[in-house]
């Protein structure tokens, strides 16, 4: 049911090190001014947006009104 591993020689541990890369990634290039205020207008643009809909939806949501009151047919309206 369960294999038995083989035991792994301490000397091939030891080689592995000397495999590792010792050679660093070149630094992160700074975003221009421009990159910048182009992620910051994209973020402020995404944050209205959801701020215009939760405040454009909040009448919609409130229970206080039935839709029968602000809801006329047109036959009703005409029929008066």
């Amino acid at each position: 049911m369960f294999r038995r591993r083989e035991p792994v020689p301490f000397a091939f541990v030891a080689e592995a090190d000397q495999f590792r890369s010792n050679v660093t990634p070149p630094p992160r290039e700074r975003a221009t001014p421009g990159q910048l205020a182009g992620r910051t207008l994209m973020g402020l643009t995404v944050v209205a947006g959801l701020v215009g809909s939760l405040l454009f939806g909040m009448p919609a949501l409130s229970p206080e009104q039935s839709p029968a009151r602000t809801q006329q047919s047109e036959a009703t309206s005409h029929g008066r």
